[in-house]
């Protein structure tokens, strides 16, 4: 089709190169004849017939006359109505846009790596969360991902998407919030002179490094807090 599309452009490139040294009295004569000639043709067909189109005419004649304003269009002798000239158009401009959208890749788009190591780090910072809990996290964050693309995700690094969870242990608890939980104790003592004191010590689960923070003989709760 497209090398027969291109004949026909040059072809008719060199008709219209002969059409300029002519005088507008051959070219309404020339006008005059090919309308007649549109006629007889239309007279063999006979009534209800139609003249038959190759893809490549109807591409040539839409981008030909489509420019044309309507109404000038309508005046014109064809062989189709006007309205099938802007129909084989848009047709065309359809097909064009077509081919320039087709993506280079197709099926479903892969999931941004950021997003799979979020879905993973989450998981492993949380071990008892599945992957349900993941895209809500992941929804409050403003990621947009499906959960069907989080259970994909897990499945591949063969984690269970949806364990068997019905409460969470103190231990995984732990392990879970070790970076944020201090234990806290009292530590009584007796100085060398006999007076009691009361040492207020914290410990670090993540680090196990204990801090104390003071020591009073009155451990009241304003003291303390």
């Amino acid at each position: 089709m497209l090398l027969r599309l291109a004949y026909l452009a040059v072809t008719n490139t060199f008709a219209a190169l002969r059409l300029l040294p002519m005088g507008d009295r051959d070219k309404d004569v020339e006008i005059l004849a090919l309308r007649h000639q549109i006629t007889i043709l239309e007279r063999q067909l006979g009534v209800g017939a139609r003249a038959r189109f190759a893809p490549e005419d109807r591409a040539f004649l839409a981008a030909l006359l489509a420019p044309l304003p309507r109404d000038v269009l309508r005046r014109l002798r064809l062989l189709v109505r006007p309205d099938t000239v802007m129909r084989w158009h848009r047709d065309l401009v359809q097909r064009r846009h077509a081919r320039a959208c087709v993506p280079k890749r197709r099926g479903r788009p892969p999931t941004v790596r950021s997003i799979r190591a979020l879905v993973l780090r989450l998981i492993r910072e949380n071990p008892s969360w599945g992957y349900r809990r993941v895209h809500g996290e992941l929804t409050m964050l403003g990621i947009k991902v499906a959960p069907s693309t989080v259970w994909e995700i897990l499945k591949q690094e063969g984690i269970d998407p949806a364990p068997e969870r019905a409460s969470t242990t103190w231990a995984d608890f732990l392990r879970s919030q070790a970076e944020a939980l201090l234990a806290c104790v009292f530590i009584e003592t007796v100085t060398l002179d006999g007076q009691r004191q009361y040492i207020l010590a914290v410990i670090g689960h993540a680090t196990r490094r204990v801090r104390v923070l003071g020591i009073t003989a009155h451990p009241t709760a304003n003291w303390v807090a």
